[in-house]
């Protein structure tokens, strides 16, 4: 009898986690790494966030709370939804998990049975078939090209959906490709999804408050509210209130799922820290000022980037609405070597050797279910992403 589950076997460790980390390692054993390959803010948390956690801890509110999240936090979500999105919740609707990871396995954990299928459009983030095969149902890839911006068509969707699809991944703007979706784009895609009514809609919109040069965000059951009772929106305080370490999430939904969803909660991690969920309730409540200069911030930081590598032959960078990642084609550096004879024969080996040869980290394509491409973030500071894309520059340059 194996003493470890079989079901580990179905996954794998999250790539941009294990790039980040060897990246790390290399820059501690002395090594002037760069590292573009986690997805996390530089900017340090709002000041009124962080007297808000010390103001909780002050007043003794460090106990457990409901295994879901405390009613403060749920009623500023509910108030976030309606102001942001139109989209009217009650407090019973939402649930409150350990970072935005730990809603949406919760979410498949508790719907997925074996031979249900979930529709994934690639590029994705690498966590999300995974987590659909922990939960003991199948991932459908569905390759969303260069050629349309890294984004899934309706008539891609129509074709993916079987009698077992269970739940439609949507993310916007996306993790990989900063890709984000128009509103007559997605209402191309809710049109589909009206005529498949046992197919549920997970949307991460994880990156809402990361949109540029005049991108409008939307979600899909604002786009289309006959969604509204089959449609998870998922969301948390992350990236747009640099708060990766405090670790809240939530997800807004019908109330049976909801209910499913703080069962398995309960019995695994029971309720997120006390004290990040009311630095929550000030980041959703409070100012939200900070974030028009963050993304011009952001805005600065990607056209440097895609200048900069724009620039190398063989490469092509497309342009995101948000995020802070950008996705280059490597389909003309395929097949060369580098001046220590490593063949670039795929995307993971131009990683690979960049980190080797170039000390730059990012994360390859096929992490993401699309190559050959990497991912840069540029959530670092303009001097760190001027050499880093300097040395990719000189790294492409060598190439023979």
């Amino acid at each position: 009898m194996p003493f470890l589950s079989t079901t580990l076997s179905r996954v794998k460790p999250s790539p941009t986690i294990a790039m980040t980390a060897k990246a790390a390692e290399l820059k501690a054993a002395g090594r002037d790494v760069i590292g573009l390959s986690a997805g996390e803010p530089d900017f340090d948390t709002p000041q009124n966030i962080k007297d808000a956690a010390v103001a909780a801890i002050a007043a003794g509110k460090t106990k457990y709370t409901a295994p879901d999240g405390i009613p403060e936090l749920k009623k500023a979500i509910c108030a976030k939804m309606s102001r942001d999105n139109g989209l009217d919740y009650t407090p019973a609707q939402i649930s409150v998990g350990t970072g935005g990871k730990q809603t949406l396995y919760n979410a498949l954990m508790a719907t997925l049975n074996e031979g249900d299928e979930v529709i994934i459009p690639a590029p994705y983030w690498v966590s999300y078939p995974d987590m659909v095969l922990l939960a003991g149902g199948t991932p459908v890839a569905v390759e969303a090209t260069l050629e349309n911006n890294f984004k899934l068509t309706a008539d891609q969707l129509e074709a993916a959906i079987t009698p077992n699809t269970k739940w439609f991944i949507f993310n916007s703007p996306s993790n990989p490709t900063g890709a984000g979706y128009s509103r007559t784009e997605l209402k191309a895609l809710t049109d589909v999804l009206l005529r498949h009514p046992h197919v549920w809609v997970m949307s991460d919109d994880m990156y809402e408050h990361l949109a540029y040069d005049g991108f409008e965000f939307c979600t899909p059951a604002q786009i289309e509210p006959a969604l509204y009772e089959r449609t998870l929106t998922c969301n948390g305080v992350s990236k747009a209130y640099a708060m990766t370490g405090w670790r809240i999430g939530y997800a807004a939904g019908p109330v049976e799922l909801i209910a499913a969803m703080r069962k398995i909660q309960s019995q695994s991690t029971s309720n997120p820290c006390t004290i990040s969920q009311w630095a929550a309730v000030e980041a959703l409540n409070g100012t939200q000022e900070f974030l028009t200069p963050n993304n011009e911030m952001f805005v600065r930081r990607r056209d440097l980037v895609i200048k900069m590598l724009s620039e190398i032959d063989g490469m092509t960078v497309p342009t995101p609405e948000g995020a802070f990642y950008v996705y280059p084609s490597i389909a003309g550096l395929i097949g060369k070597t580098t001046p220590k004879g490593t063949v670039i024969d795929t995307d993971e080996a131009f990683a690979t050797a960049l980190l080797d040869e170039a000390d730059v980290a990012v994360v390859f394509g096929a992490a993401f279910g699309l190559s050959p491409n990497f991912r840069v973030s540029y959530a670092t500071s303009d001097e760190a992403l001027t050499e880093a894309c300097t040395r990719i520059q000189r790294f492409c340059a060598e190439l023979a």
